[in-house]
């Protein structure tokens, strides 16, 4: 942020003096249409077969004295507003580093199965996204084989999302009902929001709109009696105050956006717990924790060239530093099993279970009594009663 206010402040630079030459050059072209309407008019007021006089002649060396004197600061401002301009440019190459090679490993991604992962994560970001035309064009050009890429339901609820902040409550009052019995078992406030957000819209037909809301709130409001008494209490006093209008009652907040957002995020979150999906794409949270890891990186490659020191991190799958994410996510560069207390491999890489814990491929295979074939035999998860298939776990990647 420090190197974006440094730069910004420089365009600020530029943007004020630019401001102030056109102000100027408005002033003085106008100066020298006046002078030059002035010496058009004193050549008028002659016979036009009759020679200049000298008079004239001193208006005209006046008005071109004036003028050349007049594009001359003109140009000579227009020379100092590019000096302004390329320091910006100098602004940016000081604040932001343009050469991140120092901070990469360049042979990550020489190797087609890399490449393909990449490919593969990058669909499914698009496929989460609703870029349905984007994501067939790059499984269709990169190779991919169509069947690694499992559809996941993240699209179906994205456009949900999308559809409550444009006011559109249909989508996810229809999805709501689906799981109306799953989310009650998760205790889940969802459902009830988004039918306090329908009511209230109803209420903004104003009093016309009495009947229809008494009705909606008899048809849906039914269920949430125990859990939203009192919730139930504020909506019913809301119809006090049709007369004067919602928005100028103590009850204006319910018709405030904040109540729309905040609607739209516990759709978000409780869907993707329900259906087992991570709530953000894994490549915008990959993509936002190189960001937040890179100026410390920058700044720790700094200080190694001024020592020269290289290649600090070529040779480990680590980072040389520690470094400091968001606090409400948990990021790691490495993986050591909880089991046998060993980091990952590419011989022993971690692998997640279907009730979402991460043990090593060893301690799988210790569990399971050997390499994992039988699909009949059931593994119970050292951390939680779940039984399950060994052959269901899955490969993850740190």
């Amino acid at each position: 942020m420090d190197s974006c206010a440094a730069v910004e402040k420089e365009v600020e630079k530029v943007i004020n003096k630019f401001s102030a030459i056109n102000d100027h050059s408005q002033r003085i072209i106008g100066d020298v249409i006046s002078l030059i309407e002035k010496l058009r008019s004193s050549i008028a007021e002659g016979n036009p077969d009759s020679k200049v006089t000298a008079g004239q002649v001193d208006v005209l060396n006046e008005a071109l004295s004036k003028t050349k004197d007049k594009l001359h600061r003109l140009t000579t401002e227009h020379r100092d507003l590019h000096g302004t301009v390329s320091k910006v440019g100098k602004a940016i190459d000081r604040n932001f580093v343009a050469d991140f090679t120092a901070t990469s490993r360049t042979d990550v991604f020489q190797t087609e199965r890399n490449v393909m992962l990449l490919n593969k994560i990058m669909a499914q970001h698009f496929y989460r996204q609703g870029m349905d035309d984007v994501a067939d064009a790059l499984i269709k050009e990169s190779g991919l084989p169509a069947e690694d890429i499992m559809p996941e339901p993240y699209a179906e609820l994205h456009r949900i999302w999308e559809a409550i902040h444009t006011g559109n409550l249909a989508p996810a009052l229809d999805w709501a009902a689906r799981y109306s019995a799953e989310l009650d078992a998760r205790n889940s406030t969802l459902e009830f929001k988004l039918h306090r957000l329908a009511f209230m819209q109803i209420l903004n037909g104003g009093v016309q709109a009495q009947t229809d809301a008494i009705a909606y709130a008899r048809s849906n409001f039914a269920k949430f009696v125990r859990r939203f008494e009192k919730d139930i209490q504020i909506l019913m006093g809301t119809l006090i105050y049709l007369q004067i209008g919602i928005h100028n009652s103590p009850y204006k907040y319910l018709t405030a956006p904040e109540m729309w957002i905040e609607t739209a995020d516990v759709f978000l979150k409780d869907a993707c717990q329900l259906l087992g999906i991570n709530k953000d794409s894994p490549l915008s949270v990959i993509v936002n924790a190189g960001c937040t890891a890179l100026p410390a990186l920058l700044n720790l490659k700094q200080v190694m060239m001024s020592r020269q020191v290289t290649g600090i991190w070529n040779g480990r799958d680590e980072l040389p530093i520690e470094i400091e994410l968001e606090p409400d996510n948990r990021f790691h560069s490495i993986f050591a099993c909880p089991i046998l207390r060993q980091q990952s491999s590419e011989d022993n890489p971690p692998m997640k279970l279907l009730c979402g814990h991460v043990i090593s491929r060893d301690a799988l295979n210790k569990l399971s009594n050997g390499p994992i074939m039988n699909n009949t035999f059931r593994l119970k998860c050292p951390y939680c009663p779940m039984e399950q298939c060994p052959s269901d776990a899955k490969l993850i990647y740190f």
